[in-house]
């Protein structure tokens, strides 16, 4: 039953939840736009397109934001509380710590299990729709992914390097373009100025270039009998083919990633990649045995020693005549060269499926740590709050800043060491609420007795005292 004092606590949650979730949301969200704030300006985005942007990654943010809106929340609430006295009239009516963070405990599991629901069954469908939207923006005008003063080559057969663009990404100067002839040197191409623009059907990349040279070598390949072409113009059309930059519609299926993956599909595709071991035995068995032909005679009589005789066999060499030497030894450089390449191809899709599989282990867990991160936090964010007792937005902001940057970067560390295998994905993905979860028991623990491990009056008094007894003993050493 839901008494008074399970109703005032959790109404002094509910505001600063909501207000540290919407502050959290919009910081991770403008993070996304920090970084590709290069691909996103001058691209004549309309209106829906931008909302629809903004929503995919608000949507991709609210696990991570969750968390951290917990922490903050669960300082503030207690901190106000503790600031208000009101923690010391709780306390006095015997009520004790634990007791009163019941109600926001059982919030916080209720909101970690809808953090696991939504990576499980929404977060995919949004990692797919936000990479097809991002990759169409990108991709709708890459004239403007062509900076000034770097040699841009995402066009194939060409490298290009613009000297200046105007403000429209229109107008252009100093062209230098490198036509690839793999035959003798590549063609190139220098203008003062010119036009750049995107066909309406975004198929091709159109320049229309002003005053320059073209400069092109011709010959046979192999000889240094070449005729040098150099071709002045005043106007000069170029038209690029950007099938390389267009996307196969083909469905979604094109941007395959883990990431997009729920729980189920994941457990299918793990015992998928788990039984690689047996299928890569089976294909050695496959593609290398029939190179080695003498495995099958391994078992006849020169391979064994004469047990009456105690004799050991000839060598190899002994039973081969001199005639056929030769080319025997050229037969099993070639058959182990064979084998050589055959077993390297074998290692290679190995690794990479290896590689897969762990990559797929990595969201596999990822879809639980961020919901029990919730439950972290809070174990230690409410503690923290009835610690420091400070309300307001000022000091509960800075322990929430520390505590998060401390679970993020552990969160980062352990994935990347996952990614490198220097760790299994279960230590990787784990590693910050390990570390964190003691961190969270302490301060449960201190705060139910009362502690002062924030208090800076109990250090001041600490160290006072210390002084104090340091020049007595002093003044005792100086009198011996």
């Amino acid at each position: 039953m839901i008494k008074k004092l399970d109703i005032l606590i959790i109404r002094s949650f509910v505001g600063p939840f909501f207000a540290a979730f919407t502050i959290s949301l919009f910081v991770l969200t403008m993070q996304f736009f920090w970084l590709y704030i290069d691909d996103l300006v001058g691209k004549g985005l309309d209106l829906f397109t931008v909302l629809k942007l903004v929503g995919l990654v608000a949507l991709f943010w609210v696990p991570m934001a969750l968390p951290l809106a917990l922490l903050f929340s669960s300082i503030m609430t207690f901190g106000n509380l503790g600031e208000s006295f009101e923690l010391v009239a709780i306390k006095a009516a015997g009520i004790p710590l634990l007791r009163f963070m019941r109600p926001l405990l059982v919030i916080t599991i209720f909101i970690s299990g809808l953090a696991f629901l939504f990576a499980n069954n929404i977060i995919p469908v949004t990692q797919l729709k936000l990479s097809a939207l991002k990759y169409d923006i990108i991709v709708s005008k890459p004239a403007i992914d062509i900076k000034e003063g770097v040699f841009y080559d995402k066009i194939d057969g060409y490298v290009i390097k613009l000297g200046k663009k105007e403000k429209n990404d229109s107008i252009i100067h100093d062209v230098v373009l490198f036509e690839k002839n793999y035959g003798l040197q590549d063609n190139m191409l220098l203008a003062e100025s010119g036009i750049m623009r995107v066909t309406p059907d975004k198929r091709y990349l159109e320049f229309i270039l002003r005053n320059g040279w073209r400069y092109q070598e011709r010959g046979p390949r192999g000889t240094t009998n070449t005729e040098f072409i150099r071709l002045g113009f005043k106007e000069y059309k170029k038209i690029f083919d950007l099938k390389s930059f267009q996307m196969n519609k083909t469905g979604d299926s094109a941007f395959y990633d883990p990431k997009m993956l729920s729980l189920r599909q994941l457990n299918h595709a793990i015992d998928s990649l788990n039984d690689m071991d047996r299928y890569y035995l089976k294909k050695m068995v496959t593609d290398v045995n029939p190179y080695i032909r003498f495995a099958r005679y391994s078992d006849t009589g020169w391979a064994k020693v004469d047990r009456s005789t105690l004799k050991k066999p000839k060598k190899f060499n002994a039973l081969i005549p001199d005639s056929l030497r030769l080319n025997i030894q050229e037969g099993a450089i070639s058959q182990i060269g064979s084998i050589k390449s055959n077993v390297g191809l074998l290692a290679n899709d190995y690794t990479q499926k290896y590689q897969s599989l762990e990559l797929h282990e990595i969201e596999w867990h990822r879809k639980f740590t961020l919901s029990v991160a919730c439950v972290v936090l809070f174990l230690i964010g409410a503690p923290l709050g009835s610690i420091i007792r400070k309300g307001g937005l000022g000091t509960p902001l800075v322990f929430a800043i520390i505590f998060f940057v401390i679970f993020h970067l552990f969160n980062t560390f352990g994935e990347k060491f996952a990614r490198a295998e220097q760790m299994s994905p279960f230590m990787g993905m784990w590693l910050s609420t390990l570390i964190l979860i003691p961190v969270g028991f302490f301060l449960t623990y201190k705060a139910m007795g009362d502690s002062q491990l924030f208090n800076q009056e109990f250090y001041y008094r600490t160290f006072r005292q210390l002084r104090r007894f340091l020049s007595k003993f002093r003044v005792s050493k100086q009198t011996d």
